[in-house]
């Protein structure tokens, strides 16, 4: 496989220019990639999609009719290790969490050797939990983050207001912490990947015609006990879901192909239930709620702005 300068591209958080200059570069080049059957995430995540995928596959479009791949709220990123797209880029508000994939892609094997002697166990849980991260390497914050994500209450990401982890421990009996594999599967995936710590506007902001970008944003809540959009300390409330429709309005006008994933909220059906968009019923399952007699089976929307078999933008 032919070699690329990649890293002189990859996007120095909220720098839209290095965005549009990575793009310039990659631009017409076909980088040759051989699809990793094994690739998964190495991430649990709130919402994340893995389990949702074979609902998922009728509406991915062919790659070869798929230019750029855009996800701006990369989570687990379950949609871009099945999809696997030859030029992507994934991005989050979440800065520590875009730094573990930037760990994994160019330094995996320091990775795995930070993540090795961890141990499940609850004393030392809270004593990692406690750690100054600007203490560590970027390789060791990575697999500080992965540990934490592995042993966590439930999997879950959350800050608080001072963007610090604050999940307690989760008694799990046998977390695979490290897995090696897998952590380089993923790496492998990630190479020539553009990682951006950015807004989701700013990230789709050079997205045109033939791109196709998939919006994993936290979900509009059903009820008050099912809310939970603290992934992040800014939070997603229901403006940043108007100001997301806007966007998903624009790329669809640019002709880029939106598939986006949200609840069945009655705010979700008053953005998108216009005639504009398709609405598919998907099965899921909630397992984060504050009552455990709520936890379970729970309908949810996929949203294309395109026609599925046709492919193009309705």
């Amino acid at each position: 496989m032919p070699r690329f300068p990649w890293r002189v591209f990859w996007c120095i958080p909220n720098r839209k220019q290095d965005a549009e200059a990575w793009l310039r570069y990659n631009e017409g080049m076909t980088i040759p990639k051989t699809y990793v059957k094994k690739a998964a995430p190495f991430l649990k995540w709130a919402g994340g999609k893995q389990r949702l995928l074979p609902q998922y596959e009728p509406y991915f479009p062919p790659r070869e009719l798929t230019g750029r791949y855009f996800e701006p709220f990369v989570g687990s990123a379950a949609v871009f290790f099945h999809l696997q797209p030859a030029h992507a880029v994934l991005a989050d508000r979440n800065d520590k969490l875009i730094e573990v994939y930037e760990a994994v892609r160019d330094e995996v094997e320091a990775v795995i050797a930070a993540l090795k002697p961890h141990r499940n166990e609850s004393a030392y849980y809270y004593e990692v939990r406690a750690q100054d991260p600007c203490k560590l390497t970027r390789a060791e914050r990575a697999a500080r983050l992965i540990y934490l994500n592995k042993t966590c209450y439930n999997g879950l990401y959350r800050e608080n207001s001072r963007g610090e982890f604050n999940v307690p421990f989760g008694r799990y009996k046998n977390p695979r912490i490290c897995d090696e594999e897998r952590l380089r599967l993923a790496s492998q995936v990630l190479q020539g990947v553009s990682l951006q710590v950015a807004d989701f506007e700013d990230v789709v902001s050079v997205a045109e015609e033939g791109d196709l970008v998939y919006f994993d944003p936290p979900y509009v809540p059903l009820s008050e006990t099912s809310s939970f959009t603290a992934y992040h300390r800014l939070g997603f409330g229901e403006a940043d879901q108007r100001r997301l429709a806007d966007v998903v309005e624009s790329l669809t006008e640019r002709g880029c192909r939106v598939m986006l994933s949200n609840s069945s909220a009655p705010l979700v059906y008053e953005l998108y239930d216009n005639g504009r968009f398709l609405l598919v019923p998907v099965q899921a399952r909630r397992n984060i709620n504050s009552k455990a007699d709520r936890r379970g089976p729970v309908q949810e929307l996929l949203i294309l702005n395109y026609t599925p078999g046709e492919w193009r933008v309705r």
